[in-house]
Parts: structure tokens; C-alpha cells; sequence
């Protein structure tokens, strides 16, 4: 029988329950955009907690769909174990089914047992069951409604069969299913007392599929309340129902990972080994961590030195660096993009379309992280040597972890690094560090509702769920409140229809008034909440709403403008994709009255000439006055039709097309202009990089464009009258002026370099002696690292046996250069670790060689303090005597 394909086996899940009237949900991306809680999405329930939660609802009452997943820390994954066993991974796949309301444990066990024993034929006699210990409704179930073998049903307690949202909220039992491998699986044959069994901690028996019955609310007191709805939520790992069904013993060996693993021995003198277990971890850290970094940047995520930018920056690290064990020391990981492209991009056609992008932001950072990866050596050279001059034999825990955190070092390479040295590393100590930023991690991953709930709601007439929003079609409307509330010193309203355009997509919201009898509310801002348009308002602290008839009013001198700006920026994509390239993507927008802002994927600096190209493009579709066209269709017909979907938008059953004849077709939400005409005009005013392959361009359109080009004008005028010369003239005299000064600067540096490098034999004279060493301070003002590195090169060669310290103010900073001579370095004394210790004191860092180091201070009035200590240090190491 034909083994197969990772693609079928998803395909069957997702049929099988379609097939029992499921609707299939697209996967959202794992960046989750709309949720602060979240680093990235980590289980297939995170789209749909807003219905467990009961301020949400769906146009559905089941579903199925297989949820992009990342993993990097927490209790459910240990990123050292990712690529060194054969199931944990930071990148997997969640398929699951759920029920809102609808049918509960008894057609979840049904379908699961069929599913898995008829669909795909598992052996019943291997399969076992779990249900929570005082879960007898479950148990009986699965006696009843399948042909599992009753002793295959085993009951847990809380730790292994309930789950929970959060500290407090939905929550309820769980039915786990586990399939026995076989005894040749175990993993803890050669530990004492060790019995093979379900959640028996080894790798014979493996979880499947986890069933949630989802029927309480846990309140702050820790005390359950039965829900008036019960829910379904089941998860089941891909990659391992995969490795079940394809009869390999690791995911690493189904067709998921396969063809990348084959392509790392493309470029590798290295085979896949699986009984050499650092050649093997190595491929399969590099195969896990490709997929995590493509779809993460595919989704929109980049690597950054914050939040999750700093998870993907520090995975592809640990990529790049057991790319080394391979021999593999130039970048290499973006090249497997297509590869993996190949494997799962019909399915994600995301990374399919950003490959290129994809590609390029792996690139640049692995080029960034092999100058890093020098510079931690040193680092540790330093550390391995000072551990070694003070006869210790231990890497301190801390060390080792920022190596570790800072520069990319797993722990196990530290670990081969000092072996080389005869050291030997604190672990303890390391695993110690390790927990605190767990720890970190899991206190801001903690689920916690971003919904305001407010039981002081007053409801005046009821309404449908989902808020109407009629402001495509004009900016007042005769309408009813449903409810309204106080909050924070304001009044939330609801109504039944509003044309208050809520905030979104990158668009602020509308502003205006509720005219309300004989008095108004002022709207000052707008927001969605599972579907119902809040309107925020400031009003009497004594306001009575009694009647619900208002008329709600959009103050037209805010909407107008940022419609042109929210059509300008679709105008601006278009041109930026036809001027630089495909590779062109949103990554955000700020669309307001004053202005836009549009940032997006690009690795390098935009040329004035490709600015200019673009300005002219948006302008000429101006000039067109083409017609706006809008189309309602669902999500996959708009991107069959070639609309361009958004970084980091979520879509809906129905999507909104926004057209711009032969130029332009976005997924929008916003509102427009019915034609490019009413823009007027649009002119960029900055262009810049916000992070390493984003650029962000700011531009004004309509009256403000008017206004910045006078303004332009009227500053050009006045410098052409300054310079003496007419306006086309102001470059040239620009450039003149510049190359003159220049030249000064030029021959001013000469004759202060002559300066202070004739002064060596002064600071050396003036040098206070400890012992028969030299220890001298110098000090500047506005002198650059540069010179003063020259200054600390003589001060080597003149003396036998010192230690130089120069400080100069430039720019109200602090510049340190630290030089000692060879005899010292000898004897374990570390420019770098000296130069670390006084700019520490001054509120700075730095580093370098063991003979000259730079670093940067701060507060200078801590100055003397610094070189003191710096003096201490080095009386206290005994290593000048």
C-alpha cells in the first residue's frame, strides 16, 4: 500500500470533518497582530478565544482547519530539546476540530476513534485513551460509543487531563489518545525502576490527540462555574500523526523534513547521520529552525533585538551556529527557503509569495550574525582566559549564559569551546539563568483578556450582535443606542447603525458627535470588540440616557483627509512593488487626517531618483481620476483574482476588494475616495529604515500636500537668499561650501594629530608608577577613538611594563581607550575587562582585544570615581605589584 503524503494526511483530517458539517477555517498568521498577550500563536483555540471567552461569536457553529503553531519556551517546549530528540519542535503544524455550543464528548470521542481507527486504520489494540479522574461522563463514552479495549482506558488527575485557559476563565476535562510504539521507542531502558506506560515519561507511549470538553469558568477564587454553552477544542500534532502514518520512527524522517535534510547534504561534506548525535542534531536544528523563520517573516515578524523579533534573531543564530558543526560558515539557511517553499507553499501560499522577502531578511541577518559570532569568540577567549589566569577550572553560569542569550552560543558548543581549554562549565548556574528568563517569558505570555468587560452595561433596545457600519455610504445617520456604559471617566455607546469608521487596518478611527435631545456627545475615538463598534465619548458626568434615538455625525474635516490619505497608500504600494520590485510588502501603515505612513519590505536605501519615480506614479494615477471600485467575495476568490493581502490583517468569511484600474487591487476595509482625483496631489516627505530590511516612507496628500510644498518653497527662497545665488544654484553652492569645509576639518585634524601624538613622552613622564609598572591617564575633549587608539599604540611601544587609560568628551559622550603591554597580558591582565569595569561605573560598555579596548561612558560626573576603581581593580587582582 502507498505510503502518504504529509499533504493527504491533512487533506483526510480536514475532509472527514467537513464532511461532518464543519466549516473549514483558514489558519490565521502566527503573528498575532490583534492580541498584545501573545508572542506568537501557539495552539489552534488562540483564533477563537473570544468565543470560550463569551464576548465573541462566529457565523458557525463547528470547525476544522490545521493552525500554523510556534513554540519557542514555556512549559510546552524546551528549545534545547528542538532538533536533539525527535518530536519537539519550535515550528509545527495543530490539526483540530471544534464545537461552539453545539455537539459536546460523546461525537468528539465518535468522530476521533473513527477518524483514527477506520479513516486511518491505527491498530484499536494500540491505541489507549486518558480522561480526567472524576470524568465518568468521558469514560463511559469511550466504553460505550467505540471498540477500544476497555483496559486501555485510564483516568489522571488535573496535571495530565484538564486543561485551562489561564489562571482564570474557561476551562474543563480533557480525553487524551496515545498510541503504544513499541518497546523499542523507550528511551529509559537504563533507568532504574523505569515501567513503560501511558505519560510513563518515555517515548514508547506518544500522545495523538487531545480532546478538551471546555464546560467551566474558574473565577479568581479558583472556584469552577458550569458555563450556559459547552465547547470542544481539539488539537493534534501534525508532524507526529505524520510520522505515525508514514511508519518512520522520528518526524524528521516524513516527508516534512526529508527534502530539507537532503538539501543541507547538498551543501554540506557532511551526511545526515542519525547515530552521530551532533551531526544529527545539527541537520535537525537547521531543518526546524528554517521552518519557524520562514513562516514567521512570512507572516510578517523580523528579526529585531525586542520581543518576538528577539526570538526569531536568536533561533536563526542557533541555526547558523550548529551550521558550523556542519562546516557551514557562510550563510546558508536562506538558500533552503525554496526547498521548504516546495514542500508546503501549496498549502501556505504565503511563503510561496514573500519567498524572495523571506529569503532576503535570512540572508542579512546571517551575514550580521557572522560578525557577531567573531566577536563572541573573543569574548569568550577573554572569559577562558582570566578563568584560567585565576587557576579556576569552572566557566562561571552567568558566562556561559550570556554567551548563550547575547552572541548565540548553545550551550553545548560553551561546552566543547572550554573542553578544548581543560575548563569545565557551571551548568547549574546556567540552567539557573536559563529558568529567570523562562520565567520572564511565561509571566508575559500569561493569557490575559485584552476585552474590557464592563457589567454596568445598560441596555436600552436590543441588538443584533455585529454593529452595522453604514459610513461607506455617508458620514450622518438617524440611528438607536443598543447599550452604554461608563468607563474611565468616559461613556461607551453602542448603536444600532453607525457611519463612525472604528480603528483598523492601520486607519484611525473617526471622530464627531452623537446628538442626543438638547445636548451632544463628543466621539474621540472608535473601536471594534467581537463585533460591536464602541463609541468612546466624552459627556456630562451626570448624563441620563434615556431615549435611544440619536443622530450620529462624522466631523467630515477629519474623514475627508484621511480617505485621500488611505487611497494614497494604496496608490504608494503599487508604485513602490512596479519602482523597486515584487519583493515590496506592508509591513504597517499609519493613515490620518495630517498624513500617511507606510512602512514596508526593502533592503536598502531608497535612490533620490526611484523617490522621485514614485512620487511620479502616484501622481499621475492622481491625475487619471481614475474610479474606485469595490467588490465583496471571500478570501480565496480575492487572491485568484491577484488582490494582495496584508501583513498581519485578519480576514473574514467575506472580504472587501479595492480597485484602482490596471494599478492597484488591495484587500481593504477602509474607506476611500470614489476617485483618485479628490486626492489632489501627494508628495513624500521622509524616507527611512526602522529596522534591518524595513523602510518607512511618510507622505501628505490633499491640502497638507499644498502646504508642505509652500513651505518648501518658502524655505528654499530664503536659502537662496542667505547663499546669495538663485535657486537652481544652492546645490552647487551647497557642495562648494561643504568641500571647504571639509578641507579645513582635513588640515585641523593634521595639526591636532601632530598635537597629541608629540605629547607621548609628557604622559609618560606625568604617569604614576606602581611598583616598576606605569600606570597613566589622559584625558581630551572632542578627540575621536581613532586618535586616541593611536595615542595608546605609542604608550606600548615607549614603556616596558604599564597600562595606559584615555578618556575623551566628544558630543557629551564619554570615549575610553584602554591599552596594556604585552608582559601584563601575559601575566592575565585584559584590557577589554578593564576598560568594561570603568565604563560600567559611568553608565556604559564596551570591549575589544586583550591589549587595547574601547569602550563608552555616560555620566561624567562619575568620572573620577571610574579611574579610581580602575586602580583598585587592579591592586586588588595583585597583577601590578
Amino acid at each position: 500500500m502507498k505510503m502518504k503524503t504529509s499533504k493527504q494526511i491533512r487533506e483526510e483530517f480536514i475532509r472527514f470533518f467537513e464532511n461532518k458539517d464543519h466549516s473549514f477555517v483558514p489558519s490565521s498568521p502566527v503573528i498575532p497582530f490583534e492580541d498584545p498577550t501573545l508572542l506568537f500563536i501557539n495552539a489552534g483555540m488562540n483564533q477563537f478565544k473570544d468565543v470560550f471567552l463569551g464576548i465573541g461569536n462566529r457565523p458557525y457553529s463547528r470547525a476544522v482547519n490545521s493552525q500554523k503553531c510556534i513554540r519557542v519556551s514555556g512549559k510546552h517546549n524546551d528549545l534545547e530539546e528542538v532538533g536533539h530528540d525527535t518530536y519537539h519542535h519550535t515550528f509545527f503544524e495543530m490539526l483540530g476540530n471544534w464545537s461552539f455550543g453545539d455537539y459536546y464528548k460523546k461525537e468528539t470521542i465518535q468522530w476521533a476513534w473513527e477518524l483514527l481507527t477506520k479513516v486511518w486504520n491505527l491498530p484499536r489494540k494500540e491505541l489507549w485513551a486518558t480522561v480526567f479522574r472524576e470524568d465518568d461522563e468521558a469514560e463511559t463514552f469511550w466504553q460505550n460509543e467505540t471498540d477500544i479495549e476497555k483496559d486501555h482506558i485510564l483516568r489522571f488527575d488535573e496535571k495530565d487531563n484538564f486543561w485551562e485557559m489561564a489562571e482564570t476563565g474557561p476551562c474543563g476535562p480533557s480525553s487524551e489518545i496515545h498510541i503504544d510504539l513499541g518497546s523499542t521507542f523507550c528511551d529509559k531502558k537504563n533507568v532504574k525502576n523505569h515501567v513503560c506506560g501511558v505519560n510513563g515519561g518515555c517515548r514508547r507511549f506518544i500522545e495523538l490527540w487531545n480532546l478538551v470538553f471546555i464546560q467551566y469558568n474558574r473565577d479568581e477564587n479558583r472556584q469552577l462555574h458550569t458555563l450556559p454553552q459547552k465547547h470542544i477544542d481539539t488539537g493534534m500534532g501534525f508532524e507526529r500523526i505524520v510520522s505515525v502514518l508514514q511508519k518512520v520512527p522520528s518526524n524528521y524522517k516524513t516527508d516534512l523534513f526529508i527534502p530539507i535534510i537532503e538539501s543541507i547534504e547538498n551543501i554540506s561534506k557532511y551526511r545526515y547521520n542519525e547515530k552521530d548525535e551532533t551531526i544529527s542534531a545539527a541537520y535537525q536544528v537547521i531543518a526546524d529552525h528554517l521552518r519557524m523563520l520562514t513562516f514567521a517573516i512570512g507572516d510578517g515578524a523580523f528579526p529585531t533585538n525586542e520581543g518576538r523579533g528577539y526570538v526569531l534573531r536568536r533561533i536563526l543564530r542557533r541555526a547558523a551556529r550548529y551550521g558550523r558543526k556542519l562546516d557551514l560558515h557562510e550563510p546558508f539557511i536562506y538558500k533552503l527557503v525554496p526547498v521548504l517553499v516546495d514542500i508546503m507553499g501549496d498549502t501556505y501560499t504565503e511563503i510561496k509569495e514573500r519567498k524572495e522577502h523571506i529569503m532576503e531578511v535570512i540572508k542579512a541577518e546571517e551575514v550580521n550574525f557572522n560578525k557577531t559570532l567573531d566577536r563572541g569568540i573573543d569574548i569568550f577567549e577573554s572569559i577562558a582566559n582570566r578563568i584560567k589566569t585565576q587557576k579556576e577550572k569552572s566557566i562561571p553560569g552567568e558566562e556561559i549564559f550570556k554567551l548563550y542569550d547575547t552572541f548565540g552560543f548553545p550551550l553545548d558548543l560553551t561546552r566543547v569551546m572550554a573542553s578544548e581549554k581543560g575548563l569545565l562549565i557551571d551548568e547549574e548556574g546556567f540552567d539557573r539563568e536559563m529558568e529567570i528568563q523562562r520565567e520572564r517569558a511565561r509571566n508575559s505570555g500569561k493569557f490575559a483578556t485584552q476585552f474590557n468587560h464592563m457589567d454596568n452595561w445598560r441596555v436600552l433596545k436590543h441588538c443584533p450582535t455585529n454593529s452595522r457600519f453604514v459610513g461607506y455610504e455617508k458620514l450622518e445617520s438617524e440611528t438607536h443606542i443598543c447599550k452604554f456604559a461608563r468607563s474611565n471617566g468616559n461613556v461607551q455607546i453602542v448603536l444600532t447603525e453607525t457611519p463612525f469608521y472604528p480603528e483598523s487596518g492601520g486607519q484611525v478611527s473617526d471622530k464627531g458627535i452623537i446628538l442626543m435631545d438638547n445636548f451632544e456627545l463628543k466621539v474621540i475615538d472608535v473601536q471594534r470588540e467581537s463585533g460591536e463598534i464602541i463609541h468612546i465619548c466624552k459627556g456630562p458626568k451626570d448624563l441620563e440616557i434615556v431615549h435611544s434615538n440619536v443622530i450620529a455625525k462624522v466631523d467630515r474635516n477629519l474623514r475627508l483627509p484621511t480617505m485621500y490619505n488611505h487611497t494614497a497608500t494604496h496608490l504608494l504600494h503599487s508604485a513602490l512593488r512596479k519602482v523597486l520590485g515584487s519583493h515590496v510588502q506592508q509591513a504597517g501603515s499609519l493613515v490620518e487626517p495630517e498624513r500617511l505612513r507606510f512602512d514596508f519590505t526593502h533592503f536598502k536605501k531608497i535612490e533620490q531618483e526611484e523617490l522621485l519615480e514614485i512620487e511620479r506614479l502616484v501622481n499621475e494615477q492622481i491625475r487619471a481620476n481614475k474610479s474606485l471600485k469595490f467588490l465583496y467575495t471571500n478570501y480565496n476568490q480575492a487572491r485568484k483574482m491577484g488582490a494582495i493581502a496584508l501583513f498581519g490583517e485578519k480576514y473574514g468569511e467575506e472580504v472587501r476588494v479595492v480597485s484602482i484600474e490596471n494599478f492597484s487591487e488591495e484587500l481593504c476595509g477602509g474607506t476611500h475616495v470614489e476617485s483618485t482625483g479628490q486626492i489632489g496631489a501627494f508628495f513624500i516627505t521622509h524616507e527611512s529604515s526602522i529596522s534591518s530590511g524595513i523602510r518607512r516612507i511618510e507622505a501628505v496628500t490633499g491640502p497638507n500636500a499644498i502646504i508642505f510644498l509652500q513651505n518648501s518653497r518658502k524655505i528654499l527662497s530664503k536659502v537662496s537668499q542667505e547663499l546669495n545665488v538663485p535657486l537652481d544654484e544652492i546645490s552647487e553652492k551647497v557642495r562648494n561650501l561643504n568641500d571647504q569645509v571639509r578641507e579645513y576639518e582635513k588640515k585641523w585634524n593634521k595639526v591636532q594629530t601632530s598635537q597629541i601624538l608629540n605629547q607621548i613622552d609628557t604622559i609618560v613622564q606625568n604617569s604614576r608608577r606602581i611598583g616598576k609598572h606605569i600606570f597613566a591617564v589622559q584625558r581630551y575633549e572632542h578627540v575621536d577613538l581613532d586618535l586616541l587608539k593611536q595615542v595608546a599604540d605609542q604608550f606600548r611601544n615607549k614603556v616596558d611594563s604599564g597600562i595606559i587609560l584615555l578618556i575623551s568628551i566628544l558630543d557629551d559622550k564619554i570615549n575610553f581607550v584602554c591599552a596594556i603591554t604585552e608582559n601584563l597580558i601575559k601575566e592575565g591582565v585584559n584590557a577589554a575587562e578593564l576598560v568594561r569595569e570603568v565604563a560600567k561605573i559611568t553608565g556604559g560598555g564596551g570591549g575589544g582585544r586583550p591589549h587595547l579596548a574601547t569602550a563608552g561612558g555616560k555620566d561624567q560626573a562619575k568620572l573620577e570615581k571610574a579611574i579610581q576603581a580602575l586602580e583598585k581593580k587592579i591592586k586588588i587582582l595583585g597583577e601590578i605589584k
